[in-house]
């Protein structure tokens, strides 16, 4: 600890290295600048600072330090603590700028002039915290190294627009990891047995019309699915809530992927209730396409004087319907979810008309949501009052 504080006395930081290799190119020469790679101990980069980052560490910038982790960080930390020997392999590493740099072979040891980390801020706090809750707790700690890519250079407008370029690039979607995963196979499968020439998005690079956007094809499921598969437990007269379908598509995915998770899982309590959920999402998935196509373009829409958000050609037919109203009328046909000799359909009885619904979604609009569709999408009383009404005539057929 002493030699540490020295160091930084001078400006100079002693980093031991397991691996460094020099992998400049001939831009990199030309521009006097030196880029390094390879493999550090993990105790190695904990006191290095922070001070060209464009972000520090999260959790200690907030004042938050080890009380809320998100899911990066839990993410770095169970590695560390479960499959360490994988570390090196998962996580995306650290990158460190100096202004100079000295390799000493013999004592395997890297020096650095102002070094600071620009990317690899939260993977640094997570080693720290790691590191001492291990020590605290008299665990012994595996031998786990992280990569690290060095840049060397005096220019500070480049060490600048580096931190900013290498924080702000695209994360990988949670569509992605989904598709990568091959939760989304399945689905798409059905969906490509029911509708030929439909295929589903399985990653945030396909963005031809080719492909349907997953997230809201599971929104548009999730709408539909009848309570007794859902929300099992609800009394009889309990409506699901069910507003978040309209907005919160991250939400409906994770949702998606828990379902089959535990689908797939025979030794889960709760097996047989998510394999006979899961099941809904694969046959009803072409028709809730359908449905939501439908009633996008519904013209029993024309003659009910709506205007914020409805779309309509010099002839007033009816282009497009907000999805803030969309949503309630698919919650409300939930109600008429039925497991057939094909599967699970959206059946309505014969006494029910699209223009029952159509006439009930006006007055929540104007009166309840004040015609505005977004607010309709999040109030529940908009669709509490859709689904009595699918409700109500569910029960007619009945009797």
């Amino acid at each position: 600890m002493s030699r540490n504080i020295s160091v930084l006395k001078h400006n100079l930081f002693e980093l031991p290295f397991f691996s460094v290799r020099n992998i400049s190119c001939p831009e990199d020469k030309d521009n006097n600048r030196t880029v390094l790679t390879g493999k550090l101990p993990i105790a190695s980069i904990v006191n290095l600072p922070t001070d060209e980052n464009v972000r520090d560490y999260i959790l200690e910038a907030e004042g938050r330090q080890r009380k809320t982790r998100n899911q990066v960080h839990t993410a770095i930390y169970n590695t560390l603590k479960n499959t360490p020997e994988n570390f090196s392999v998962l996580n995306g590493g650290i990158v460190i700028v100096a202004k100079s740099y000295e390799i000493d072979e013999s004592r395997k040891v890297l020096r650095l002039k102002l070094p600071s980390i620009i990317n690899g801020s939260q993977t640094q706090g997570i080693i720290k915290d790691f590191l001492e809750e291990s020590r605290k707790n008299d665990s012994s700690i595996p031998e786990v190294h992280v990569t690290f890519e060095i840049l060397v250079t005096e220019d500070d407008d480049l060490i600048a627009e580096t931190s900013i370029a290498r924080n702000f690039q695209n994360d990988v979607m949670a569509l992605s990891i989904a598709g990568r995963r091959g939760q989304l196979d399945e689905l798409d499968e059905a969906l490509h047995n029911q509708r030929p020439e439909t295929k589903l998005q399985k990653s945030e690079t396909q963005l031809s019309e080719d492909y349907q956007k997953t997230e809201r094809v599971l929104q548009v499921i999730t709408a539909l699915t009848p309570k007794e598969l859902w929300f099992p437990r609800l009394r009889e007269d309990e409506m699901p809530n069910k507003t978040f379908t309209y907005s919160a598509k991250a939400k409906c995915l994770k949702l998606f992927q828990t379902i089959y998770t535990k689908a797939k899982d025979s030794q889960d309590p709760q097996n047989k209730e998510y394999k006979d959920l899961y099941q809904f999402y694969l046959d009803i998935v072409g028709q809730a396409l359908e449905l939501h196509e439908k009633w996008k373009s519904h013209n029993g829409f024309k003659g009910t004087m709506l205007k914020n958000g409805f779309r309509r050609d010099e002839k007033n037919n009816i282009l497009e319907v907000p999805d803030g109203v969309i949503f309630p009328v698919l919650a409300a046909l939930s109600v008429f979810a039925k497991h057939t000799d094909k599967g699970w359909r959206i059946v309505p009885p014969e006494v029910f008309r699209d223009v029952d619904l159509i006439n009930a979604v006006k007055p929540a609009f104007i009166e309840m949501a004040n015609s505005n569709p977004q607010t309709m999408g999040k109030s529940k009383a908009c669709y509490a009052h859709l689904y009595q009404i699918t409700s109500l005539y569910k029960r007619l057929s009945v009797d």
